[in-house]
């Protein structure tokens, strides 16, 4: 079973990631989620869903929202130093920050461990392991940039949830697959969540 390491950040997206979590799940992989309050509030303005303060209570209603899964979740708090993600003797096999704000992708190019998220991020990459990053922003500065570029040359892969349109989507859901399909070829995890190219 796998271990993936899933943040949500307050980047408008949370469709992605939350279709990320449920594939997941299902797929038999074990996550280990954490978000910030950032991401509680999109979650309700995108979403009108409420991602709870108490990571039992998280938990629990994923488990409720998704049935029965063969993978395991764990959610943990953003300042939850005792998390497995925040050592290198525990890392988990893959780490992925979807949505990710300008502002994380800043914090973990900058080596600021200062959150469980950016710490289990810095953890990612000293350890050498796969790390996505989904930053979701609309245009993207200059800093953003030489911030992807240094996290890049880190052994980061940066993944803007930028959706093809050549499987003809035919609703919002068949646009966040496309994403979502994409990011879990780069973490190894099998899915039909679409056609691939040339198989339609």
């Amino acid at each position: 079973m796998k271990t993936i390491t899933l943040a949500f950040t307050g980047a408008s997206g949370l469709p992605y990631g939350m279709r990320l979590l449920e594939t997941l799940l299902h797929s038999g992989s074990r996550v280990h989620l954490v978000y910030t309050q950032a991401a509680q509030i999109v979650a309700k303005q995108e979403l009108d869903f409420t991602l709870p303060n108490r990571p039992r209570d998280a938990e629990q209603l994923f488990a409720e929202r998704y049935g029965t899964f063969s993978g395991a979740l764990k959610v943990f708090g953003i300042q939850d130093w005792y998390a497995p993600m925040a050592s290198g003797s525990n890392p988990g096999d893959a780490m992925v920050v979807c949505p990710c704000t300008t502002g994380m992708l800043g914090k973990i190019a900058g080596g600021i461990s200062d959150d469980l998220i950016a710490r289990a991020a810095d953890v990612m990459l000293k350890e050498k392991r796969t790390l996505i990053l989904a930053p979701r922003e609309m245009l993207f500065s200059a800093i953003h940039l030489e911030n992807m570029l240094k996290l890049a040359h880190a052994g980061a892969v940066i993944m803007p949830p930028n959706p093809g349109f050549y499987h003809h989507p035919q609703s919002v859901q068949d646009i966040v697959d496309f994403v979502v399909a994409r990011i879990l070829d780069h973490l190894g995890v099998a899915n039909t969540l679409l056609p691939r190219w040339g198989e339609t």
